[in-house]
């Protein structure tokens, strides 16, 4: 299952926060900040879908990811390449390494992050 936009945004700041009440959230978004009903609606909807979970303490619950940042965006990063390379990473290994204007030193950083990849395996 995946998160809207708006969903993402909202995980972000939570994310962030590691826990967080509806007033956390809200200090967390920039101006103009969105109602209390919009951000109360997104943390339902993450609920239902499994993304947050909430303790209760008298009327106000503490929010907090179910889903572990790392863990949402590999797959869906997965899901990019499958969708969109042919489920070949070295086309999207090509893909992100012309199109995203990486400096050289950046490249140089890829490369070695691959090289020790490659020694672990």
């Amino acid at each position: 299952m995946q998160l809207s936009k708006t969903e993402e945004e909202l995980m972000n700041y939570l994310w962030k926060l590691d826990q967080a009440f509806m007033k956390d959230l809200l200090e967390a978004y920039p101006e103009p900040k969105p109602a209390t009903t919009t951000v109360a609606t997104l943390l339902k909807r993450m609920t239902d879908k499994g993304f947050v979970g909430y303790k209760t303490f008298g009327n106000s619950r503490q929010y907090f990811p179910l889903v572990k940042k790392k863990d949402y965006f590999s797959k869906h990063v997965n899901g990019l390449i499958k969708n969109f390379f042919n489920d070949s990473s070295s086309q999207f290994a090509s893909f992100f390494t012309k199109e995203t204007d990486l400096s050289k030193t950046e490249l140089q950083e890829l490369r070695a992050i691959i090289d020790n990849e490659i020694k672990n395996k």
